[in-house]
C-alpha cells in the first residue's frame, strides 16, 4: 500500500471577523454570505477528487467551509483543535489597528526571518503554532496512507506551519492565502511537499 498522502488545503471562506477587522483566533465568527458561496465553489472545484476524509479547525468558519466538501464526499467533518488560528492571548478579539499591525509583524518574523520566538502579547510563539499544526498534519498522514483528504484552516497558522513543513521559507510571504481556494500538499512517507502554494514565485 502506498504511503503517499495527498492533502487539499484551504483557508476558510470569507468570515465576519475578517470583514470586521477583528484580530485573533475568534472561534465563533461565522462565514459571511460570500464565504458560504466560496465554500460551495471549493466543493465543486474538488468534485473530481476521491476525498476520503475532511478535517477542519474547530472554529465555526472553518467547519462551515468544510461542510459542503464533506457532504459531497459523503463523510463527516472532523474538527481538530490543533488546526485553529494563531492565538494572541489578551489581545484576542481586538479591533485595534496597532494589534493587527503587531500580529502582521510577528507573522513576518516567523515566515521571513524564521524567528519563531516572537509572539503577540502573551499569545502563541511560532514554535507553539508549528508544533501543534505539525502534529495535526502528521496524525492525518498516518491515518490516511494512500488516500486524498481535505484540510480547512486559517491564513496565519497554515502559512507558518506549511512554510516550515515544506521548507518554503519566505516564498510563502507577500501573497496571503485567498479564501477557500484549494491547494495541494503531499506527504511521501518522510517529507512534506507543497508543489502548488498560491502566490509562490
Amino acid at each position: 500500500m502506498s504511503v503517499r498522502v495527498r492533502v487539499w488545503c484551504l483557508r476558510h471562506g470569507e468570515s465576519q471577523n475578517v470583514t470586521d477587522n477583528v484580530a485573533g483566533a475568534v472561534p465563533s465568527a461565522p462565514l459571511t454570505e460570500r464565504g458560504h458561496e466560496q465554500a460551495a465553489l471549493a466543493a465543486r472545484t474538488l468534485a473530481g477528487e476521491r476525498i476520503g476524509a475532511v478535517y477542519s479547525s474547530s472554529a465555526l468558519r472553518a467547519r462551515q467551509t468544510a461542510q459542503p466538501l464533506a457532504t459531497a464526499a459523503r463523510v463527516d467533518v472532523q474538527a481538530l483543535p490543533d488546526l485553529v488560528e494563531v492565538g494572541i492571548g489578551r489581545h484576542e478579539g481586538s479591533s485595534d489597528p496597532a494589534v493587527r499591525r503587531q500580529t502582521a509583524d510577528v507573522l513576518r518574523s516567523w515566515v521571513v526571518n524564521n524567528d519563531l520566538t516572537q509572539q503577540v502579547g502573551d499569545g502563541e510563539t511560532g514554535f507553539a503554532v508549528t508544533a501543534r499544526m505539525g502534529k495535526a498534519f502528521q496524525t492525518i498522514a498516518e491515518q490516511h496512507r494512500g488516500e486524498t483528504v481535505a484540510v480547512i484552516g486559517h491564513v496565519a497558522s497554515l502559512t507558518v506551519a506549511l512554510g516550515q513543513l515544506c521548507t518554503l521559507g519566505a516564498a510563502v510571504w507577500g501573497t496571503p492565502l485567498p479564501h477557500a481556494q484549494p491547494f495541494l500538499i503531499e506527504w511521501d512517507g518522510s517529507t512534506w511537499h507543497c508543489p502548488s502554494w498560491p502566490g509562490a514565485n
